[in-house]
């Protein structure tokens, strides 16, 4: 059993108002925004990212080529270290900073924080402001990567462009006093660029040389640059293929779809239907820790007492859901 359960947006069972009540959130839909009238702003293309996202994959492909000369122990330490910054995303960035959907432990965020700098995906800071604008205006001009825009947008090309102006305005007024009063957070956030180069590239690198010999030439490139890259498409992948392919069990009314490839590369994130309809439930999903090893981390976090608080809606009340604007697939319980 989870540590609150939720009877609807923002309410224990007992009918208390929960402190952070859904009509007070920043990741909860904001039905009052319109997009401007008018021609859409010029997009502004960034090349420097457009250069290193292409050696960055070229690196990758060449990666592959090394991995059946690799050790088999840096196979297993690539696996690691893909599942550790992972989680530093999806357990850490994603659920625990952006959607405060369960409390962790100060040594528990540090291990977060570390394993969102091996990720390399932006700041926990930044990273949660943009998420919350996501769902806040999902599929809008306000949206960091509106999946309307196309697949390869809501994929990577965000990340090629000048953000949309609504994006700005809107990151700005978000109420992010939560994010400011973590000293994990801004601590990273203040010296986030030399912990990346420490996490994601220096210590998947000497590891494998270190400690059994791997060449470094290797270490960079397979557990470096192969696993960063494999770890940021499967993050993008739930921004482009669990918004445009699969079914809408809770909610047809939105576009992110329940999506098992992205559930399984993305360790539990692609249950995105629930996930944008019940925005703070902590496993993101109502089967709990099925195809879903965030879930399981988070409650082996609090078996050992190093999480606590996590928010979970109602069976009652994701049925209700589904029966009321869902698309009939929940019939199959079993997920």
């Amino acid at each position: 059993m989870t540590d609150t359960e939720m009877e609807g947006p923002g309410r224990h069972r007992n009918g208390d108002v929960l402190a952070e009540s859904a009509t007070k959130r920043d990741d909860v839909f904001d039905e009052t925004y319109r997009e401007k009238e008018g021609p859409k702003p010029s997009m502004r293309i960034v090349w420097k990212n457009i250069i290193l996202m292409t050696l960055l994959h070229i690196g990758a492909v060449y990666g592959i080529s090394l991995v059946p000369s690799a050790h088999v122990l840096t196979w297993a330490w690539s696996v690691f270290c893909f599942l550790t910054s992972a989680l530093g995303v999806t357990a850490g960035a994603h659920r625990l900073w952006s959607h405060r959907s369960y409390k962790a432990s100060l040594p528990l965020r540090i291990f977060l924080a570390t394993a969102n700098s091996m990720a390399f995906q932006n700041d926990i800071f930044e990273w949660a402001r943009d998420h919350r604008v996501h769902h806040k205006f999902s599929e809008t001009d306000a949206d960091p990567h509106n999946a309307v825009r196309g697949f390869f947008f809501a994929h990577i090309g965000w990340l090629l462009v000048r953000k949309h102006p609504d994006v700005i305005e809107k990151g700005k007024k978000l109420e992010l006093s939560d994010l400011k009063a973590d000293k994990v957070v801004m601590f990273q956030r203040k010296y986030y660029k030399m912990s990346v180069v420490l996490m994601c590239f220096s210590i998947p690198m000497f590891v494998p040389w270190c400690l059994w010999g791997e060449s470094l030439w290797l270490g960079y490139f397979v557990p470096g640059l192969l696993r960063y890259t494999l770890v940021l498409n499967a993050t993008w992948l739930v921004n482009s293929a669990a918004h445009m392919w699969g079914n809408r069990p809770y909610d047809t009314n939105i576009n992110p779809r329940e999506n098992k490839f992205v559930t399984l590369s993305a360790i539990g994130e692609g249950f995105h239907n629930y996930h944008h309809t019940f925005p703070y439930d902590y496993a993101s999903s109502e089967f709990g820790c099925k195809l879903n090893l965030t879930t399981c981390f988070i409650d082996l976090m609090c078996f050992l007492g190093l999480a606590k608080d996590r928010k979970r809606v109602s069976p009652e009340i994701v049925l209700s859901r589904a029966q009321r604007t869902g698309d009939g697939s929940n019939r199959n319980r079993s997920g």
